[in-house]
């Protein structure tokens, strides 16, 4: 005879209950194991000893009460008294004359007290070359200020080298090559140049220099605010000794 199992009595049908039942308690017995705090014996014994005390107890003062008397009644009261006194004090009025003038009447200057003064003639410096509003004209330049100043160079530069001796340096016995030679003058109010110095390799240079430029035509003046006014000028010159 062949036993029948019954279906209600299987256990395969529970298994599913029974896995998510086991993963809840395997996840409960970790999140205690993980929260569970321990401590170390050790460390307890460095916490020292804990003593109770009672509190601090303040001792309150007894304050006396005072009383206080009221002033008697019969104290009279000071009342400052206000004198009136009668304005009878006589003011003297003043006359004021009139400073107008009539116009039919003729006024008279006294000029004996009045003493000329002299103006002092403002002297003005010398302005850089660069600087002049108007620019100091050389013989035969033309055009704008800047034409001025760029013909300006060209006619010095073209004078010195026509009139400079160039033989002199080799005659000194200077050594072979490119010398340079530093040149200022000025021009005066008047046009006429003046002040020249000049610094270089050798003194017959730079006395040959001053020489050669003393020697410039007169120029028209250089102006500021439409003065004529002294105008310094300096170039660098280069010269080759062979």
């Amino acid at each position: 005879m062949i036993t029948k199992k019954n279906p209600k009595q299987q256990l395969e049908n529970y298994s599913k209950i029974f896995l998510q039942i086991g993963l809840a308690l395997t996840l409960f017995v970790v999140y205690t194991l993980m929260e569970h705090k321990t401590y170390d014996r050790s460390d307890l014994k460095s916490l020292g000893q804990a003593n109770m005390e009672d509190e601090m107890k303040e001792d309150i003062p007894i304050v006396l009460i005072q009383e206080i008397t009221p002033p008697p009644k019969d104290v009279p009261v000071l009342v400052e008294k206000i004198k009136i006194v009668e304005d009878e004090m006589k003011v003297e009025e003043t006359i004021i004359e009139s400073t107008e003038t009539d116009e039919g009447e003729a006024i008279v200057v006294n000029t004996d007290d009045i003493i000329e003064i002299e103006e002092a003639e403002e002297v003005v410096e010398d302005i850089p070359f660069l600087l002049i509003e108007n620019v100091p004209v050389y013989p035969g330049c033309k055009g704008n200020n800047k034409e001025l100043k760029r013909c300006f160079t060209k006619k010095i530069t073209a004078f010195f080298g026509k009139k400079f001796n160039t033989s002199l340096a080799t005659e000194l016995g200077l050594v072979p090559g490119k010398k340079k030679l530093f040149v200022m003058f000025k021009i005066d109010r008047t046009g006429k140049v003046s002040n020249v110095m000049a610094r270089g390799p050798h003194p017959r240079l730079e006395k040959e220099v001053v020489t050669v430029l003393t020697s410039l035509p007169r120029m028209k003046p250089g102006k500021q605010r439409g003065t004529p006014v002294g105008v310094s000028y300096s170039i660098p010159i280069t010269f080759e000794v062979r």
